[in-house]
């Protein structure tokens, strides 16, 4: 269970919590009725029961009283204290999910809907189910208790309570169902609302939103999808609302007739007024404890349901995985090599590469040209194992890379991908990510720009954030060059590093190129 996982001794102490908060009610409630009985034998002359006085009972009610207020302030940190690590826990679960699975998942529309509705669900449904199972336990703990008061004097109220609560239930068992199917069979509606909000306030969008006056065609479709979704809820709501006001006739009738019956009882001396005061109150808590079962019974159907969301996607699995018994990656790499290679992108209808063969040799540089569309970025993406071929392989040093752990095959490989990262952090740590130390003096004249900026290479970059400095793309993609050239990988993939370049910067990185290929297998990707 997560929310035990994610911290046992507060998971405990909320059950300890929770049982109190049930049997402290039921104690108060019989200290009322000695209390209502001593003062009414006071007030008439007679005898009180057993011998107890007004202070010491009114000290007892007070006291039970103050120790529930207590025990419910201490509750209330502790929840949130069990909150706030299982949003931890959970967050944690489905990034180290996420980051685990194949590249090929994230070109499906379908998978984009599963991690949709588990970002949904993660960091508020565990929490809810442990509180429905404590709701649940707590009321049935409480509800014992009146049943056994009731059952003692009269249990002829005890069906009436219960026949009362069932139409309630009921209802709330159809709407978690409604919502549920509701929000499933609208998730790519949900998520294009996102997209549309995320257009209107992103940095990337901005300027082409003004540029090409775009703002008003976004913000109507934006509009019009939240329009539809909050029509579609209101119906369910509406439904439900005029069910619950169905219900709670028939909760006032059943109210009615047992205070009636009670009412009979204590004029004919059946029971004293403490006894009916007793009753009268463990009637009304009983149906309200009634009531919350059958809510914590309905939430926790609601939420398994939509739990099941998580689970969904924590079940994928990745295909790209090392093998039983793999190899080391070759010390000293001579050769990477495609060989009749085929491959087509999930949900693609037709072959990105087919039949493909290439040899790229140590202390060459192997240019791949040709129009957009024709494979080029394939051919690095599947050397970098982010996806493997349907037919041929790919080989280092004649080895196929399947048989090595890809996240040591990708150790040893530097990549400027063509859709590069611009990372909210210093030009320091911007470079470090692509390795474990930083060679800045191999890109210094690459990064000629650093020495401008207010704290050279520990400037923050980006407008996300205080203090932050925005470069030109051209100085972006550089950095990301230098970040490629991080560490002395003896594979390094380029794809379009002359997009962004002016000519002076050109020339300075093909003469690094040339400097640095004699221990490396470069392969540079460009267009014509």
């Amino acid at each position: 269970m997560m929310v035990r996982s994610c911290s046992p001794g507060s998971f405990w102490l909320r059950i300890v919590y929770v049982m109190l908060q049930s049997l402290l009610p039921l104690a108060n409630l019989y200290i009322l009725k000695l209390l209502v009985d001593t003062v009414t034998a006071a007030a008439t002359g007679g005898t009180p029961q057993a011998g107890f006085s007004i202070v010491a009972l009114l000290a007892a009610f007070v006291g039970i009283f103050l120790l529930g207020r207590i025990i419910s302030a201490l509750s209330a940190i502790n929840s949130d204290i069990l909150g706030q690590r299982l949003i931890d826990y959970t967050t944690a679960i489905m990034q180290n999910h996420a980051a685990g699975l194949d590249l090929g998942y994230y070109d499906t529309p379908a998978f984009h809907d599963t991690l949709h509705r588990a970002q949904q669900e993660a960091a508020s449904r565990p929490m809810q189910i442990m509180n429905s199972f404590m709701a649940f336990g707590g009321a049935a703990v409480m509800l014992a208790g009146i049943v056994g008061m009731l059952g003692a004097w009269s249990p002829w109220v005890i069906p009436v309570m219960v026949v009362a609560v069932v139409p309630s239930f009921l209802v709330r068992l159809h709407k978690a169902r409604s919502i549920y199917n509701f929000r499933r069979s609208s998730t790519q509606l949900y998520r294009q609302t996102g997209y549309y909000g995320s257009v209107l306030t992103s940095r990337p969008y901005a300027a082409e939103l003004r540029a090409f006056r775009l703002a008003k065609h976004f913000r109507n479709l934006f509009t019009g999808h939240r329009r539809m979704l909050a029509s579609r809820l209101l119906r369910i709501s509406r439904r439900r609302g005029m069910l619950d006001i169905l219900c709670s006739f028939v909760e006032a009738a059943a109210l009615l007739v047992v205070v009636y019956m009670l009412i009979n009882q204590a004029l004919g001396s059946a029971i004293t007024v403490g006894t009916f005061v007793m009753l009268f109150e463990a009637f009304r808590r009983g149906q309200s404890q009634l009531t919350s079962l059958a809510s914590s019974v309905a939430a926790l159907y609601d939420n398994r349901l939509f739990a099941a969301n998580l689970f969904e996607f924590l079940d994928l699995r990745p295909s790209i995985l090392a093998p039983a018994e793999p190899l080391p990656v070759p010390e000293h790499i001579e050769t990477v090599e495609l060989r009749d290679v085929t491959f087509r992108y999930p949900g693609a209808e037709r072959d990105a590469l087919s039949h493909f063969n290439l040899v790229c040799r140590r202390g060459e540089i192997t240019h791949l040209e040709g129009q957009n569309g024709y494979g080029k970025t394939t051919v690095l993406r599947l050397v970098m194992r982010l996806y493997d071929p349907a037919e041929g392989a790919v080989l280092i040093n004649g080895i196929d890379i399947r048989r090595f752990r890809p996240e040591e095959l990708r150790a040893r490989i530097g990549v400027l991908f063509q859709d590069f990262a611009r990372y909210a952090a210093t030009v320091r740590e911007n470079i470090a990510y692509g390795g474990s130390k930083v060679q800045v003096g191999k890109t210094n004249t690459l990064l000629d720009f650093v020495d401008r900026l207010p704290q050279g290479y520990d400037t923050p970059l980006g407008r996300l954030f205080d203090g932050g400095q925005e470069l030109s793309m051209g100085q972006w993609q550089r950095l990301a060059l230098a970040r490629a050239l991080a560490s002395d990988a003896p594979i390094l993939l380029l794809d379009e590093p002359l997009a962004w370049m002016d000519q002076p910067t050109r020339e300075v990185f093909l003469e690094l190129l040339e400097e640095i290929k004699v221990n490396r297998i470069i392969i540079l990707v460009n267009h014509i």
